[in-house]
């Protein structure tokens, strides 16, 4: 599963790069986390509003510090999903 975090160094991305990466901790499993602050690659997910947060592809969130549990609910629906 890759999980990306989209933003370009905000507080609230990186502590959504934190967060992310504590959920991933909780989940367990092999997950690829990438942090992505390039503009051109986050206007491809047609997010103007960061942080935002993509698994496998698809845009979950944008624009808001989710919680550490917030994040683990999205990362086990997008396993039952896969």
């Amino acid at each position: 599963m890759k999980i990306e975090i989209l933003g370009t160094g905000c507080a609230k991305c990186k502590t959504l790069e934190k967060v992310v990466h504590e959920a991933v901790a909780k989940v367990g499993g092999f997950h690829q986390v990438e942090k992505v602050d390039d503009i051109m690659e986050i206007m491809k997910y047609n997010v103007v509003s960061t942080p935002g947060l993509v698994i496998d592809g698809e845009v979950k969130s944008t624009g808001k510090l989710l919680s550490v549990d917030e994040v683990v609910k999205l990362i086990e629906e997008a396993q039952k999903n896969a």
